[in-house]
């Protein structure tokens, strides 16, 4: 008998985890704070919950997937919160990219109460989460990520426990470290052929196999180079990942020169309202420092 799941947070990542879970056969539980979200997984055999709390009632493992620490917070430890609902044994998996110490202190909370937590944040985009090929990084104890594994084979490829609580969420960090790094590079670069006159596709074409090949460049290259803004992951969403890795790096007492650059670029890009464009929308703040657009004329960007 498959575990029953909730699952709670159906944005962009959670809504496609939340139907491959459901794809597999478990029984699912969903809830959101925009409850019309609900409706397609419901439609589709998940049943729907009415709070956190009420979810956690329901089920022996609770996915929260949401957008920041005070999310993640407020529906697991809030008034109407997991916690108010998990029975001792339950376990919650918090998929969210948040605080590593904010995932200490979680979890401590809920051990208090007999409930087991793992943090188990994720990388893929959306495509990733739609098709079941996340790459999942967990930190907590191994019988408890045992335990979840035909939960995460459900929702991802690459599943890599990485150490005790906390260590998920710092492995993410550096995860997104690289895809920032990664997404400035590919954009330096796109100009800088914008530029020189060369037929961009080709120029992709040319470097994606090789050395300078990476997912960022094959999956958001071309995207840039026909201006779609669509995002696997907004700008939002990523730059609130960049202030963790600040934070933490802070903390840390470690320089990361490239990520507070990033920062800076999407800190532009939000002030002119493009929070909700995908995270390669970073193009645009190279583009406004050199006058060169990549791709289409400026009348369709």
């Amino acid at each position: 008998m498959s575990e029953r799941i909730g699952f709670i947070g159906l944005g962009i990542m959670g809504s496609g985890m939340a139907r491959n879970l459901l794809k597999a056969g478990f029984p699912v539980r969903v809830w959101n704070r925009t409850a019309s979200r609900m409706d397609p997984l419901v439609a589709e055999g998940a049943e729907a919950g009415s709070s956190p709390a009420d979810v956690a009632a329901h089920t022996d493992i609770i996915i929260t997937c949401v957008s920041d620490t005070p999310d993640v917070e407020e529906v697991i430890l809030g008034e109407q919160g997991v916690i108010h609902g998990a029975r001792a044994g339950a376990l919650v998996i918090d998929m969210s990219t948040i605080s590593p110490q904010a995932t200490i202190e979680i979890a401590q909370k809920l051990q208090e109460k007999g409930i087991h937590m793992l943090d188990a944040p994720i990388s893929g985009g959306s495509e990733g989460a739609q098709r079941g090929t996340l790459s999942i990084m967990v930190g907590g104890d191994p019988e408890q990520v045992e335990r979840a594994m035909p939960a995460f084979q459900a929702m991802g490829k690459a599943i890599t426990h990485v150490g005790g609580h906390g260590a998920g969420q710092t492995v993410k960090l550096v995860n997104q470290i690289l895809v920032v790094g990664n997404c400035l590079a590919m954009c330096e670069a796109l100009v800088f052929a914008q530029a020189g006159g060369v037929d961009l596709e080709k120029a992709l074409e040319a470097v994606t196999q090789g050395a300078a090949g990476s997912w960022m460049l094959s999956n958001r290259g071309p995207q840039i180079i026909r201006r779609d803004w669509r995002p696997g992951f907004t700008i939002d969403l990523q730059q609130k990942d960049v202030r963790l890795i600040l934070r933490e790096a802070d903390q840390l007492g470690v320089p990361v020169i490239l990520s507070s650059l990033v920062f800076n670029f999407y800190r532009t890009l939000q002030a002119r309202g493009l929070g909700s464009e995908g995270n390669h929308a970073l193009v645009k703040a190279l583009e406004n420092l050199s006058g060169v657009q990549v791709g289409a004329p400026p009348d369709e960007a």
